[in-house]
């Protein structure tokens, strides 16, 4: 035997440490567990600690040795007295009269030995701007701004930071908005007392109709003496109780606000990603933001709790609950910006930085990366294009180390790419199918209580087919003549390029997210120049090391923030409406995070032996999870912590006909379900199998005959449900609409002056008929000017002063013929905050909903009149 023969032989023996991982030219079958086992230990040591790690809280005592500093046990006792009030609707006396009044003492305290200027104004307003599709319209809300300066300067440029201390009726808002007003309040108080210079005046807007919706931000931003001077904008507020406040917007296209968080901020936690899903409305919320920049032209961050979604806008959203360290956590933050952003240079003149759009992101809570849409488009054309470039480098190094011609490698090369987008399509469309049999079967939410169950319900569904067609491709392919390592290095390779491909296309397409697949690209890129580096690339086993090596930080980090993503919108799934399916909507986040998080790492799944029985497992760890589901464990809801909501409005409906006679009057409970299982109460709640679909009433009455005034609402009214019963209790102040005059402007058009009285949330239908036109009319032109479709729809609320709202309609016929009708209005009416209006009866159909439910009640009125 040639000693050349000896050489090789002596090289493919493997030694005492790679004999006990290796048999033959695989990995023994008995390591996949530890390999799995591995990433799950990452992600659970590592990115979920990162994703909920909050500083240590500063007591009171603490403030002699921390001055100058935030003290969250000061604004802990700020939130614990105003949610003592109770629900501050728009309207109550808690909000206009008791929250006000705490409030004001507060300032009133903080002015008093101060070194700074402080003015407080309570500011009273009345107006209306279009949201969505309706006309938002209030009268006399409230608002306190209070506005802290240098002694003696006379600077015309500030800051304005913004929170709200109304709630929703259902509950006391502790988390939404009463935290960040808490926070507001103790990060003045700090400001106040403190020796730091302000260059500049920083107002601290305590904004009283935020719920209604963004109606006092409005106000604000278009009426009150200090607005015109607000360069810039902190917006504060939640959609959870708790956690980290997470930045989700910024600018827009001012770059000079994200240098100045990144430079100021103690504890980051920001996402583009998160930027890009809520403005293409993922997220079924709004903000005041989008108040200020769209009325005031204000560039600004927005910042917002997002952890516990469960309890928000719901009886559980308490201030017990709420931890001390998100005080800390955003008090820290909050407290370093605005010393920043008012002292810094641009403020006052920030048209001048205004330079495009930017690419933000925290690193495990660490640190900010963060640079502009310029930059980013450059930095992923380079990843991209390196990266295929060094993949094209292996292959012809594959061609040169295996004695294959270059031509063959690159036809192996087309069918492997083939083989990889094939695996992504089964493996996407699987959890699709799975998500449609959950919901067909009744099994939909069943993750929401025991979030574990999306990794073995979704994940595993996607990743058995991202790795078994590859498996089935080399076994029927087994003859070829690369070795298993190099066939799965190909595939690998194959990956990357797909990768840099969708980089490029989301790139051209203005995507700025796709920063997380240029960041894919860029680790794999640098594992595999270091296996060509040390030529590991020809082992058929050890390359696996620096691959795996380099895929660590990736895959901690992309962890780390898919676990905040599933964190902030497994709750929202508790009240996006019926008509989502959100096993669905889970299926297709799961193939994402999945096809983020392990692309580089399931294919490495072919290199064990029993490859096929391993990725077959997966399945079996799917089939567990579905019998877990079907159990009581599966059962989506858990009382006080993780609900199932229902919106219920008492409701009195009366209907009439063109001589305005009453055609058809009737009462009952209005029933809205928030989520996909309404079937969960249906033998539980009162009169529930009685339950009648309202979409009928759609194709025949104005509005559905429904008193709604959310507008979110009217996207599900025609699934939502009517049961029959006694008559409510309305109180005295019932919505009216009284015909002041009926004038004819000329022969084809008549002029309505009308005048409307109710309680304080009104919503107001306008259908012209029978061929009759809108022309004009008091309320906001919008409508008019942008052609909306009738019927139109006006939202009235009012906070201290219920003087009745009069107007005018202006209407065309063509024809002339007024002697047939001309005009229908719906007119509802809410008391969402009288709770002494609950019947005996209602409250019994309340209580009939079982514990889990988080049912919110208020009693509503509906009447029709033809005019």
């Amino acid at each position: 035997m040639s000693s050349e023969t000896e050489e090789k032989r002596s090289k493919a023996q493997p030694n005492g440490c790679e004999r006990a991982f290796v048999q033959g030219n695989k990995i023994k079958w008995f390591w996949a567990p530890a390999f799995f086992g591995f990433w799950l230990l990452l992600y659970v040591t590592i990115s979920i600690p990162a994703c909920h790690r909050l500083p240590r809280p500063l007591t009171i005592q603490d403030e002699e040795t921390h001055p100058d500093q935030f003290i969250a046990e000061r604004a802990e006792k700020n939130l614990r007295e105003l949610v003592s009030l109770g629900p501050r609707v728009v309207g109550s006396r808690q909000n206009e009269m008791a929250a006000l009044k705490m409030l004001s003492q507060k300032m009133q305290k903080i002015r008093s030995g101060t070194a700074n200027d402080i003015e407080v104004d309570v500011q009273v307003a009345s107006g209306s701007y279009v949201h969505w599709s309706m006309v938002n319209m209030y009268q006399s809300i409230q608002n306190i701004v209070v506005k802290i300066s240098p002694k003696n300067t006379n600077s015309t440029t500030y800051l304005l930071v913004n929170s709200h201390y109304d709630s929703v009726p259902a509950g006391p808002g502790a988390g939404d908005d009463g935290s960040m007003v808490a926070t507001m309040m103790e990060v003045l108080r700090v400001l106040a007392k403190s020796d730091k210079p302000l260059k500049n005046p920083v107002v601290f807007l305590f904004n009283g109709a935020e719920e209604n919706p963004l109606q006092a931000s409005h106000a604000f931003i278009t009426q009150h003496k200090w607005a015109k001077y607000c360069k810039a904008l902190i917006n504060l507020d939640s959609c959870g109780n708790g956690g980290r406040e997470i930045l989700f917007q910024s600018g827009p296209n001012h770059p000079w606000l994200m240098k100045n968080y990144r430079r100021a901020i103690k504890h980051p936690y920001a996402s583009t990603m998160g930027e890009e899903l809520f403005q293409h409305n993922f997220i079924p919320s709004d903000t005041d933001f989008r108040i200020f920049r769209d009325h005031g032209s204000v560039p600004g961050l927005d910042m917002a709790y997002t952890y516990n979604g469960f309890v928000y806008h719901t009886r559980h959203d308490k201030a017990e609950i709420f931890p001390r360290g998100s005080f800390q956590h955003t008090g820290d933050n909050l407290l370093a910006l605005v010393r920043q952003i008012a002292n810094s240079p641009e403020i006052e003149n920030s048209a001048k930085y205004a330079k495009g759009h930017t690419i933000y992101f925290d690193v495990m809570g660490w640190f900010l990366v963060f640079y502009t849409e310029t930059e980013g488009v450059i930095l992923n054309v380079i990843v991209s294009l390196v990266s295929i470039g060094i993949c094209g480098y292996a292959f012809k190094l594959m061609s040169v180390n295996s004695g294959i011609k270059l031509e063959k490698i690159l036809k192996k090369v087309g069918h492997t790419l083939l083989v990889q987008i094939l695996s992504v399509v089964v493996g996407a469309i699987l959890p699709v199918l799975l998500g449609l049999f959950m919901d067909a079967v009744h099994l939909p939410l069943s993750w929401f209580s025991n979030s574990w169950l999306i990794l073995g319900l979704y994940f595993t569904t996607f990743f058995f087919g991202l790795a078994i067609v590859p498996a089935l491709y080399f076994h029927w392919t087994k003859r070829d003549k690369l070795p298993i390592g190099q066939r799965v290095q190909l595939l690998l390779h194959c990956h990357c390029l797909l990768l840099s491909v969708l980089t490029l296309i989301f790139t051209i397409c203005g995507i700025r997210s796709v920063f997380v697949l240029m960041l894919s690209c860029l680790f794999y890129t640098v594992g595999l120049i270091i296996n060509i580096a040390t030529k590991l690339h020809t082992k058929d086993v050890a390359w696996v090391i620096p691959h795996i090596v380099c895929t660590v930080p990736p895959f901690v980090f992309f962890a780390y923030f898919s676990h905040g993503f599933f964190t902030t919108f497994i709750p929202m799934f508790g009240r996006f409406g019926e008509n989502l399916n959100p096993d669905l909507a889970v299926a297709v986040f799961s193939v994402a995070v999945g096809f983020l998080c392990c692309g580089f790492i399931i294919p490495v799944l072919q290199l064990f032996n029993k490859s096929k029985t391993i990725i077959c497992g997966l399945m079996g760890i799917t089939l567990l999870c579905f019998i877990i589901a079907m159990t009581p464990i599966g059962f989506p809801y858990r009382p006080e912590t993780n609900v199932q909501r229902f919106a219920v409005l008492h409701t009195k409906r009366t209907f009439h006909d063109a001589q305005n006679k009453v055609r058809r009057q009737e009462s009952g409970y209005f029933i809205m379900p928030q989520d996909r299982r309404t079937y969960t109460v249906k033998n539980a709640v009162i009169n529930m199998t009685l339950a009648q679909r309202i979409g009928s009433d759609c194709d025949k009455e104005i509005n559905c005959g429904l008193p709604l005034y959310n507008q979110r609402w009217h996207k599900t009214r025609k699934n939502s449900l009517w049961i029959p019963a006694s008559e409510p209790v309305l109180g005295e102040n019932v919505p009216t609409v009284l015909l002041l005059s009926k004038n004819t402007v000329s022969p084809t058009k008549i002029r309505y002056e009308m005048q409307l009285s109710g309680p304080n949330h009104m919503a107001l239908f306008i259908q012209p008929l029978n061929g009759a036109k809108m022309m004009d009319w008091s309320f906001h032109q919008a409508p008019l000017r942008l052609s909306f479709e009738p019927p139109y729809f006006i939202y009235f609320s009012w906070g201290v002063n219920g003087d009745p709202l009069k107007f005018w309609l202006e209407l065309e016929k063509p024809n002339g013929n007024w002697n047939s009708s001309t005009l229908e209005l719906g007119l509802g009416g809410h008391w969402n905050h009288h709770k002494e209006l609950i019947t005996p009866d209602f409250k019994k159909f309340l209580d009939s909903f079982p514990h889990y439910v988080d049912a919110t009640p208020w009693p509503a009125s509906f009447e029709s009149r033809i005019f």
